[in-house]
């Protein structure tokens, strides 16, 4: 789907980074934070707008907090075993679009961007940082036998590590059936444009790594001179974001 990115930032408050000896983070999911609160809207609880309320934004400086951190927001899907159960993905570990907020989260599923992007302003202007847990360890496409949704049809032996003598067989450093391959130039970079797109057009003040240490593995193991955090410290923009 094509959307309109289109989103005046101008009236947004000057943008300041808390420094890691002062901050305090509050981790929330976005539908769990304001499913049950009756001092919203029921039309936003649940959502990115709902979290944007006032109520909610007042009750979160309330608790003397710097940064907000919110569980994976990326597109994901629901997990097939969870589906056979009749049951869905709760906190979203599950990721398949890098580059879109999920629009199960938005209150108009139709201006899913905007919905977004509002909300990041109105923490901004409360003086609050928002953050995203990011799950670029491995994708919703699973173990071989899992569905083919995206990378595994682009060009699966470059997105995922492969075992060398049988590559019909993904490697399970993640413990979900895939491990993105951060070894190759690609996907280095689809990951740091996932990076750069979130915290320039988005606006998001920083990230956390779900199962950071996968993220830095080579072939031979972890390698803290990996090319992903090499590619990830030289990026000029890497300075104003966290």
């Amino acid at each position: 789907m094509v959307v309109d990115p289109n989103f005046d930032w101008k009236g947004e408050a000057a943008r300041h980074h808390v420094q890691w000896d002062r901050t305090i983070v509050y981790e929330a999911h976005i539908r769990g934070l304001t499913r049950l609160r009756t001092d919203i809207g029921e039309d936003v609880r649940g959502t990115y707008a709902g979290l944007a309320s006032a109520q909610v934004i007042d009750y979160i400086r309330s608790l003397g907090v710097t940064t907000v951190e919110l569980l994976p927001i990326h597109t994901f899907i629901d997990d097939k075993q969870l589906l056979e159960k009749g049951l869905s993905n709760y906190w979203g570990y599950n990721s398949i679009g890098f580059f879109a907020p999920d629009p199960r989260y938005a209150a108009d599923h139709l201006n899913t961007l905007r919905e977004f992007k509002e909300m990041v302003a109105r923490y901004h202007d409360a003086g609050l940082e928002i953050i995203l847990d990011v799950v670029y360890n491995h994708t919703a496409e699973g173990q071989r036998k899992g569905p083919s949704l995206s990378f595994k049809g682009i060009d699966n032996a470059s997105y995922y590590r492969l075992l060398p003598n049988q590559p019909r067989y993904y490697i399970n450093d993640t413990g979900t059936g895939n491990t993105v391959n951060l070894s190759h130039m690609r996907v280095i970079q689809m990951v740091a444009d996932s990076l750069r797109y979130w915290a320039q057009e988005m606006h998001v003040d920083g990230f956390r790594f779900d199962l950071g240490t996968i993220l830095a593995r080579e072939p031979n193991g972890f390698d803290n001179q990996s090319g992903f955090l090499k590619a990830v410290t030289q990026d000029p923009y890497s300075e104003n974001s966290s």
